[in-house]
């Protein structure tokens, strides 16, 4: 079945019927979504999800656009939370200079991607990575932090192959979701054809990104087919061997946590 490896339901765009879209997953061959948080008060609502659904996992972690929510306290929480039984991964983190030009405000980010990067390594916990116009700066930090001691994935992957090859070496997935049906994504295409397919998760980011023929449409899991039919159609393999590999992926980094 179709593994969702990084979703945020607990956003307020599902208010409405967030019950019966959930409820339908399983009729609709997805199998497991991990949800993630962005910030302390959607980590605690992803818990909450986690313990509602018993296909959902939560990943908990605060997004480098919301770190001003982090402190003493706070990070404790994360600290605490980390280790509850169905919280599979922390994320997402990182750093995103898409939002962000102000200098000041750029290192916070990299002081709180630092901080909980470590974290994560410390407990032995795989790592959602949100990188938007940070190339460089993510690569340099991962690889001063040690990552090639920790397990994790690189999500909404929007870099060059090259990069991707890197990210890989160090023992991170690539997270692939609705962009790589666009027309004009073309280094994502070229990165699923040159990735191992071994090394690559297939994600919404859901109610955000959906692929096409819903490109601008809130997003969600069942739109998860449309991403493996263009996945099958570059690396020119069947659908159900896509959604088995992937599958299997995504279970080997959070619930087996090996590389």
């Amino acid at each position: 079945m179709i593994f969702d490896s990084h979703a945020h339901y607990d956003d307020e765009k599902f208010n409405e019927d967030r019950e019966s879209i959930l409820s339908s997953m399983q009729e609709n061959n997805i199998g497991t979504i991990v949800n993630v948080g962005a910030d302390i008060l959607s980590s605690k609502s992803t818990l909450k999800l986690a313990e509602e659904y018993p296909f959902i996992y939560a990943a908990i972690g605060v997004h480098p656009s919301d770190v001003d929510c982090l402190n003493e306290e706070s990070f404790d929480w994360l600290k605490e939370h980390l280790k509850g039984e169905k919280v599979v991964a922390l994320g997402e983190i990182g750093l995103d200079y898409y939002w962000e030009k102000d200098e000041e405000r750029k290192e916070n980010q990299r002081k709180w991607f630092r901080e909980q990067f470590m974290l994560a390594k410390k407990e032995e916990m795989p790592i959602i990575i949100h990188s938007r116009d940070a190339a460089q700066d993510t690569f340099e930090m991962m690889k001063e932090m040690g990552a090639e001691d920790t397990i994790g994935v690189v999500h909404c992957y929007s870099y060059s192959p090259e990069l991707a090859k890197e990210f890989v070496k160090m023992g991170y997935y690539i997270g692939v979701g609705g962009v790589v049906t666009f027309k004009n994504a073309k280094k994502l295409k070229e990165t699923v054809e040159k990735v191992p397919m071994e090394k690559i998760l297939l994600e919404t980011d859901c109610p955000y990104l959906a692929p096409e023929p819903n490109r601008g449409k809130r997003n969600s899991s069942l739109n998860l087919p449309y991403v493996v039919a263009e996945i099958a159609k570059i690396r020119n393999m069947k659908e159900e061997d896509v959604i088995a590999i992937t599958e299997e992926n995504a279970k080997r980094m959070y619930f087996e946590r090996k590389k």
